[in-house]
């Protein structure tokens, strides 16, 4: 029998990749501050669930929190 991956998804997530809603509620941001980052290439890496310019944007919570990770300071003197 195989295993189940243990993943630790928000609450309410039914999978693995997020909705731009899941996504900015666990970043505690509002979507429209995602939609900013994607088009000015500053947030977290994103899917494109199909062809086309419609197509539903996904993230993955460990791409949420490798981000992250990249803005975790110990003073402020280390970023200006």
């Amino acid at each position: 029998m195989a295993e189940l991956k243990n993943t630790k998804l928000i609450p309410g997530a039914t999978s693995e990749y997020l909705t731009v809603d899941e996504a900015a509620e666990y970043l505690r941001v509002s979507p429209k501050t995602l939609e900013r980052w994607r088009v000015d290439g500053s947030g977290p890496q994103f899917f494109k669930a199909g062809p086309g310019l419609r197509s539903r944007v996904l993230y993955r919570q460990s791409d949420l929190d490798a981000w992250l990770e990249g803005f975790v300071y110990k003073s402020t003197s280390e970023y200006s």
